[in-house]
């Protein structure tokens, strides 16, 4: 394992980091590496799970359950450990988070007690909001800073502060924010770096506070990733500069529960080729994410990234396609996914078929998060800016560059992103070990 340190880029770009002889960037040894997550909406039930999660691996009270590439963790030179994660990030809550996870009630009782000397060290940093894009969520820890410039330059300084004093060899940021409502994508802002930077400084309402997180990190060399359905780093100006800075996006909308079902049960129907003359889908939560969506405008966003799935792996559009998220505060983050499906299948029989997943929803969400945080990492590592097609497997609405069409069927998804963690621009440290790791 080779274990040279890469040049630090505030772009992110290959071209300060060393390169072996064919001219491929060499890669610090992962044990040595420190990465920060740097996280939009700390406070939230997500967000303080994945990191009661990290406590609880660091001190061996929790197993490798749900982590899908745990075992990947000394075979791929560049990955990332589990534990030279960082936590650190904003919230309109200034609770620390002992006391939100508390609140979110996910964690079991001693779980909750062993985690709680960690995380209540760790307290948000102020926030940027606006509650004309996220009307149900408020709070009092905001960050003071008079228009967009002033705000985006607040969350810059935080980055900047986070790696300096975490002494951090990487930075991902990973938006874990409550939905914002959908912008006018025809917003002259919104169109190329040169009319956002624009928009900074003009304090164009079209901007919303999670494309200032996502500006920030870009010009700041911080990955980003999108686990929302908000639009953010996809916005085509910060596509756009990410790729000309060569930092690595991902997302959009994590790929959990309901969603993740429908794209591995839609396959296997289409394969039998059952038509699919409808489907109904409806989910109740009660935490802070179902408490946003109750909102209608935040609730379209989601609703848009949701329904997208089936017509693309079906191969014809299902009309009767009906998805409904309803807030029932005494579920908290037990969120329960049901859905309904009809077909018709030879000499024109109909039949149903009906799925109960009764989750919690934040247990499912926080190990992808933690992944997430790892890939984007180790792509930053491998000097691959822009879009990151790779990790399509993890979200709702695939990011794709250009045109592309984005693949849904989650086992077309999975051997993509296998090809890129241990294909041939990977530096695999024992491919046997690796791939025997997943099976």
């Amino acid at each position: 394992m080779n274990d040279v340190q890469p040049q630090a880029s505030h772009q992110g770009g290959p071209s300060d980091r060393p390169q072996d002889e064919d001219g491929r960037a060499v890669l610090r040894n992962a044990g040595a590496r420190r990465v920060g997550m740097a996280i939009v909406g700390l406070g939230g039930a997500v967000a303080t799970t994945a990191a009661a999660g990290l406590e609880l691996l660091r001190t061996g009270a929790a197993g490798a359950e749900g982590l899908p590439f745990a075992r990947l963790e000394q075979q791929v030179d560049g990955l990332a450990d589990y534990d030279a994660l960082v936590v650190g990030g904003w919230d309109l809550d200034a609770a620390d988070l002992a006391k939100a996870a508390e609140v979110h009630r996910v964690l079991a009782a001693q779980q909750l007690a062993s985690a709680s000397p960690g995380l209540s060290q760790l307290r948000p940093w102020a926030a940027v909001g606006d509650a004309e894009f996220c009307r149900n969520v408020v709070g009092g820890n905001t960050a003071v800073a008079e228009g967009r410039r002033a705000q985006s330059d607040v969350i810059r300084a935080d980055l900047r502060r986070f790696r300096a004093e975490e002494q951090l060899d990487g930075c991902v940021v990973v938006n874990l924010a409550s939905t914002e409502r959908w912008p006018d994508l025809d917003e002259p802002a919104l169109a190329t770096p040169e009319a956002f930077e624009a928009g900074l400084d003009a304090d164009d309402p079209a901007i919303s506070p999670g494309m200032l997180y996502a500006y920030a990190a870009i010009v700041e060399g911080c990955g980003y990733v999108n686990f929302t359905p908000s639009l953010a780093g996809d916005a085509p100006a910060l596509t756009t500069l990410a790729t000309m800075r060569g930092v690595p996006l991902a997302g959009k909308d994590g790929k959990t529960g309901q969603t993740m079902f429908k794209t591995v049960l839609a396959p296997a129907l289409r394969s039998r080729a059952l038509t699919v003359e409808g489907w109904y889908s409806t989910n109740i939560l009660g935490n802070r994410d179902g408490l946003a969506l109750d909102d209608p405008a935040s609730l379209a966003s989601k609703l848009s990234t949701k329904g997208q799935v089936l017509d693309q792996i079906l191969g014809c559009p299902v009309e009767d396609h009906v998805v409904r998220i309803d807030y029932y505060r005494p579920r908290g983050d037990q969120k329960e996914a049901w859905d309904a499906i009809d077909l018709v299948g030879f000499l024109g029989q109909r039949m149903q078929m009906k799925v109960d997943f009764q989750c919690r929803d934040s247990i499912l969400a926080a190990p992808l998060v933690l992944e997430l945080a790892r890939l984007v990492d180790l792509a930053q590592q491998r000097g691959q800016g822009g879009v990151q097609e790779q990790l399509g497997w993890f979200f709702k609405a695939p990011m794709t560059t250009g045109d592309g069409v984005p693949e849904h069927a989650l086992h077309r998804q999975e051997r993509v992103l296998l090809d890129w963690l241990l294909g041939d621009d990977a530096t695999v440290l024992d491919p046997a070990a690796a791939a025997a790791s997943l099976q």
